[in-house]
């Protein structure tokens, strides 16, 4: 019997180096280990193959860094993943070579996300990051050549020593490059890290800057033509793609609330509404996948009320209108009338779909902050 669940998030931690602002689970070195941890992944995958639909969407393969997986077991992880309409890969700009984009495309990877993050020398020391910016330009060619016309590129703004004419400059690259996707992400440096320590006083400086960072970017990218469809998410417009939806397919099944499956150390699955998070520790992983069990778990039961504030909180990213079909409960009336007399907020009464909210733009680049005085 095959379950409803449609979308798969596989984890492969191996990373050279693990980036003072990362809070991923993360693995630095063991190359060792890559056989037993790929044997542990698609045990797993094995045992909870009966939540998975017959047909699966999308697949998702995160890190870490993918790429950094050694070649012939990347090959055999992917070769025994299930096919789906969109299969996406992560991908660190120094690892990507003819041969690791040949071997993506040949294993039935049809998007890549290259973590390029910026394109300035400095920066990237300052990020802790191994690629330098030619490393991205070559590994954006080598997965063009290798047939790739579904390619994502991240960005961060936000980062110590950035200036505004930086992010106009990483901007101008990226799209001087022609990414079919790209994902802007404010730097978020967790609290206690060695990178708050090293760079404290600038991360607050920036802080105040972000907001213009922000309007920065999305100006920039929608004035390129780009489609801002989630609030750090932009892609090339469908009528201007012969018709194909651009968007990040695996991400929007998040964004819009769906069950997905997630397999590996660390990750986290959400099905009929319960969520559980796998153990972050390797040596855990794969002695339960010898013994022929699920990994350690943490379990949490969604209440209604989580689920559906957790729909608004989602669903308020996107640029289509949030049915207000089953979350009405959850908002705050009074706020919600506030917000449309300050035309932060638009609401569609009696629509196909029945009331629906979206956010306008000027209320999309406050984003949370609207979103919180809504919910109740």
């Amino acid at each position: 019997m095959t379950g409803a669940v449609r979308h798969l998030y596989v984890h492969l931690p191996f990373c050279a180096h693990r980036c003072g602002y990362c809070d991923f689970v993360t693995v630095v070195g063991r190359g060792g280990e890559h056989r037993s941890y790929v044997g542990a992944l698609l045990a797993e995958l094995e045992l909870e193959r009966s939540l998975l639909a017959a047909e699966v969407e999308t697949v998702f393969v995160g890190g870490g860094t993918p790429t950094l997986t050694e070649a012939a077991e990347l090959r055999r992880l992917l070769e025994a993943l299930p096919s789906a309409g969109e299969v996406t890969v992560e991908a660190n700009p120094e690892t990507v070579t003819p041969e690791v984009a040949r071997l993506l495309r040949e294993s039935g990877v049809n998007r890549v996300s290259l973590g390029a993050q910026t394109f300035q020398a400095e920066l990237l020391q300052v990020l802790e990051r191994r690629a330098a910016p030619w490393d991205v330009r070559r590994a954006f060619y080598h997965l063009r050549d290798a047939g790739f016309d579904n390619i994502s590129l991240d960005l961060i703004y936000g980062i110590p020593g950035q200036a505004a004419a930086d992010l106009e400059a990483d901007i101008d690259e990226a799209l001087a490059l022609g990414p079919e996707h790209l994902s802007c992400y404010e730097l978020e440096a967790k609290p206690g890290t060695r990178f708050t320590h090293r760079h404290g006083e600038e991360l607050v400086r920036q802080s105040d800057a972000l907001e213009g960072y922000f309007e920065r970017v999305v100006g920039k990218l929608t004035e390129a033509g780009y489609r801002w469809y989630e609030t750090a998410n932009f892609c090339l417009p469908a009528e201007r793609e012969g018709g194909r939806d651009l968007r990040a397919h695996h991400n929007l099944a998040y964004w819009l609330g769906r069950d997905y499956l997630g397999v590996g150390i660390g990750a986290v699955s959400t099905v009929a509404g319960r969520r559980w998070q796998n153990t972050p520790r390797l040596p855990l992983y794969v002695a339960s996948s010898g013994r022929g069990e699920p990994p350690p778990r943490d379990l949490e039961e969604l209440s209604t009320d989580v689920r559906r504030r957790e729909r608004v909180m989602l669903g308020l990213r996107l640029d289509e209108p949030l049915t207000l079909a089953g979350v009405s409960g959850v908002l705050d009336g009074d706020a919600l009338t506030r917000l449309e007399a300050l035309d932060l907020v638009i609401r569609d009464r009696g629509g196909p779909s029945g009331d629906a909210l979206t956010l306008t733009p000027r209320g999309r680049l406050l984003g949370g902050g609207v979103t919180a005085e809504l919910l109740a």
